[in-house]
């Protein structure tokens, strides 16, 4: 209980600055009860504490280039180029929005712009290079970063993981250090399977569609969110970990099967009256290149995550040239990781040109993209890495040619349709 003012007679006084009552407004006794403090005191304290946050915060968030030696963007672009063949618009949209998320990091709590972040949707085919992009940027970054699936994800109180579950994987990359996540980049893979399954958002519960996205919104948009410590299901009971998502870089990514007609739709559209609008000069070949936000919303995402994902990044199909690249130019290329398995063993291997260019036409021919490669190679090395580590007086060489390849692919039945031709 506070201590009034006691005027012509001894009192208690200040523990900290030893002023009697009578030069107070009131003391406060400490829970022992033998100790005071003035409201003088109790003012000058606050005012510290207020200085000491503000000046905390000031140095988390204005952090110098010079310490956290900040890649530039062209700097990114070439580590990605050394790792990925071809998708340079991509490359460019993720090297600047990353480039650009380190700089909001450094922006002083006093400034009075407020630089919001950018999300990113990156949108193309199956096997062009979506997630080898997120986990080749993941190598050279300095703050946390991870990848997580959004197909596991679905409305509260449904069957499978909550949507602040995302942040889970992002807290256990920054060993649970709240302050490093919030400065952190997730990478959603594959965002186009929580699209909107009806075009009637009223008709049915669609929890593992539009649920999630208006889940997502928040996250995306930056707000605080209570998140499990080990992920899954929220209860009642569990202990939740605030994080505050403003300064979390969200990239999606999705292959959106079928958004070609979406866009084929739109640009093939026709006014009322004798003009035509159908475009003059369109690859048909690539419709992909001409997406816009409004065929993402054909496809069944919500306007409202649309608005919070303002890049819109698209993968170029891989063609022929490309994938033959692929096979053998990446520091992780194919060729050079069975190279590696053999050379462990104490053994040599070389592709012929010949049967390089066989496994790119089969690649084609199969549209698997880049995934494709890998399963016709493991297709045609499997007798050998099979057999010959374990045959001490065997060949330590092993040169694959076109015929070989060849003969390894029908015995496996990957072309079983072609001879029934």
């Amino acid at each position: 209980m506070a201590k009034k003012k006691q005027t012509g007679a001894e009192g208690p006084s200040c523990s900290f600055c030893g002023r009697p009552a009578s030069y107070g407004d009131m003391l406060v006794p400490s829970p022992l009860g033998n100790t005071y403090i003035c409201t003088g005191c109790v003012e000058h304290i606050h005012e510290a504490l207020r200085e000491y946050n503000e000046d905390a915060k000031g140095k988390s968030a204005g952090k110098g280039t010079a310490e956290l030696n900040i890649p530039k963007p062209k700097e990114i672009c070439e580590f990605l180029d050394q790792y990925v063949i071809g998708q340079t618009d991509a490359k460019r949209y993720l090297s600047v929005a990353v480039y650009n998320h380190y700089k909001r990091l450094q922006q002083s709590v006093t400034d009075d712009v407020d630089i919001e972040k950018s999300n990113i949707v990156i949108v193309g085919p199956t096997g062009t290079g979506k997630t080898l992009l997120a986990k080749t940027i993941a190598r050279l970054l300095d703050v946390p970063f991870t990848i997580v699936d959004a197909t596991v994800l679905t409305q509260a109180g449904y069957v499978g993981e909550d949507i602040e579950s995302l942040l889970t994987r992002l807290l256990q990359a920054a060993d649970y250090d709240v302050e490093r996540a919030e400065r952190g980049i997730v990478f959603i893979d594959e965002i186009d399977k929580i699209a909107r399954k009806g075009d009637n958002p009223s008709i049915t519960r669609d929890v593992s569609g539009e649920g999630v996205q208006q889940g997502l919104l928040k996250l995306l948009e930056g707000s605080v969110v209570n998140v499990p410590p080990q992920g899954g299901r929220k209860h009642p009971e569990q202990r939740m970990i605030p994080v505050d998502t403003k300064n979390i870089l969200f990239i999606c990514g999705g292959a959106f099967d079928g958004i070609e007609r979406k866009i084929a739709q739109r640009l093939n559209s026709h006014t009322v009256g004798y003009s035509n609008t159908a475009r003059k000069g369109v690859n048909r070949d690539n419709f992909l290149q001409y997406v816009a936000p409004q065929d993402l919303k054909s496809f069944g995402l919500i306007p409202e995550i649309i608005g919070r994902l303002p890049i819109l990044a698209h993968l170029e199909p891989l063609d022929r040239e490309a994938l033959r690249r692929i096979l053998t130019e990446p520091k992780n290329a194919i060729v050079r990781q069975y190279k590696k398995l053999f050379e462990m063993d104490g053994m040599t291997l070389d592709f012929t040109e010949d049967a390089l260019d066989l496994i790119v036409d089969k690649a084609i021919e199969y549209r698997l993209g880049a995934r494709g490669l890998r399963s016709i190679v493991e297709t045609i090395m499997m007798d050998a890495m099979f057999e010959m580590p374990s045959d001490p007086d065997g060949s330590k060489h092993l040169d694959v040619t076109a015929e070989y390849a060849l003969r390894k692919l029908e015995e496996a039945n990957f072309e079983v349709n072609r001879l029934q031709e």
